[in-house]
Formats: C-alpha cells, structure tokens, sequence
C-alpha cells in the first residue's frame, strides 16, 4: 500500500502527529521550521514559534500539552497563549526536545536529542501530575515513544542504536518496573527507526527513516504489513480519522528537496487505532 497525501506543506522535520480525539484533528510539527501545523475544515492551519517545538498531548478541546527545546507548555489553541509547565533541559543549548506521547495514565513522555545529534546528549522523561522524572539517560536519538493497549509497557528507542525496546510499567501509576527489554533489534538494517504508535490489538506501526515506509509489527515481533510514502524519511505514524483506522504520516525535507519530501501522508488501514490518552495537568 502506498500513501497518499494529505497536506502539500513541507516540513523541513515533520514529526510528532496527534489527532485530538474531541476536535477530530490532526496536528503536527515542522521542529526545525518551528512550528505546528493542522487543518480546519479546508484551510491549513500554522503557529509560528520562537524555538523548536515537536510533540503534543492533549488537555482538553482548546488545549495541548506541548514540549519544546527548553520546556514543557500549556498551549491554547485559541489564545495562542503558552504557559510553562516545567523546564525541559533548558539550560542546556546543545539539546531540543523530539518524539513525545501521552501515556494512559494521563502523564506525558517526552524524548530529546542533541541538535546535532551529539552521541548521548539526550534522555527520555515523564510529566506526571507536575513532576518531572529522568527514564532514560545516555540517548542520542529518542524516538518510538509508545504505549501497549494493555498498559502492560512503554515502548522506546534511540534511533542511533536501532533496537525498540519494551519496558514493564507499573498497574497503578504507569512509573517503569523492571529493566527494560529489546522487543526489536533493527540496528542491523541500512534505514533508521523513527516514530512509533501501538494500535488496539497491540501492533506497533514504526516509521522507518531512509526506508520511506511505515512497517507494522505483531506483540511478538513478526512483521505483518508495510505502507510505503513517496518519499525516503518517513518520521512518525500516528491513527486518527473518525473510526482511527486511517493512519497518519510526517516526513522531513532535510537534505532531500525534491518533493513530496516533508509533505504529510495518510493511508487506510484493516486496523483501529487506540485513543490517543488525555493528558492531566
């Protein structure tokens, strides 16, 4: 199956999809072009900001949660106000904020990297109900940050390494449990393992950087499917739609200029997508 498109804007990064469950919405984000793009009705929507911005979670119908290169901030969508929820390595210039998502428990996860991804720069953390916990230290490229349908574990991966791992969380507060484990070694393969989304029957849709795919792995592992994009750097998956069986796709322009490179993509599926979990401030 290959993609079509759904928005012709090139993102220089295109990352981070969200569809916004009560507006029926899809948001993404251009981090190094600085902004979050959506469509309105049949208009394209775009909020400029002053740093990189990359990821979302949802608050409620006219706010998000979203992470930058120095914080984490209440969006509204109608004010364009930002309030600072928590610093996110702010004083730290080498690094940005990359892949996020919101967890069942209503905390969010939010993955950084250096701008030029600096080997170890980055790290992987939670938001839950105000604070602000390191996961995962030593990360060069954080991405695949996704949830079981069961709440049994988190998924995660730096890109730089190539294995997705699975890590335990606990039944009553989602905190990791246990050691993490590899669910998947791609360190081998020629592409990059990007942005990932689990949907509900616990399959995981993983973007595959240089591939110019999206491939979808059973809980055990297998292979099951691919959907291709016209273009090499697929970034993120995400499932949105009105029945979340239609699956959402960025890609990033950077040092591919040809189009369709950066624009965003959206595929049927046989699938449904989980819910994409509130987030509670």
């Amino acid at each position: 199956m290959t993609a079509q498109v759904y928005s012709t804007i090139p993102c220089t990064l295109g990352e981070g999809p969200l569809w916004h469950p009560e507006r029926q919405q899809l948001f993404w984000f251009d981090i190094l072009g600085k902004r979050m793009l959506s469509v309105e009705g049949d208009e394209e929507r775009i909020w400029q900001f002053d740093e990189c911005v990359s990821a979302a979670g949802w608050v409620d119908r006219d706010t998000l949660l979203m992470a930058s290169e120095t914080g984490l901030w209440r969006l509204d969508l109608l004010s364009e106000e930002r309030i600072l929820l928590s610093p996110l390595e702010a004083d730290n210039p080498v690094t940005r904020s990359n892949d996020g998502r919101a967890d069942p428990w209503s905390g969010f996860w939010i993955g950084t990297m250096g701008f030029n991804a600096e080997k170890g720069a980055g790290a992987i953390y939670r938001y839950f109900r105000g604070e602000l916990r390191k996961l995962v230290s030593d990360v060069t490229i954080s991405n695949a940050i996704c949830f079981a349908p069961d709440r049994a574990c988190a998924y995660y991966t730096d890109t730089d390494v190539g294995k997705i791992m699975r890590q335990p969380l606990a039944a009553a507060d989602g905190w990791p449990e246990g050691k993490p484990e590899v669910f998947l070694d791609l360190g081998h393969e020629a592409f990059g393992v990007d942005g990932a989304v689990v949907d509900a029957s616990g399959n995981l849709w993983n973007a595959q950087w240089g591939a110019g795919r999206v491939a979808c792995y059973s809980p055990e592992g297998a292979l099951l499917e691919t959907v291709l994009v016209p273009t090499p750097q697929s970034s993120c998956p995400a499932f949105g739609g009105a029945d979340l069986s239609t699956l959402y796709i960025t890609t990033a322009a950077d040092g591919v200029e040809t189009p369709p490179a950066g624009q965003t993509f959206t595929a049927p599926t046989t699938t449904v997508g989980q819910r994409e979990h509130q987030v509670i401030l």
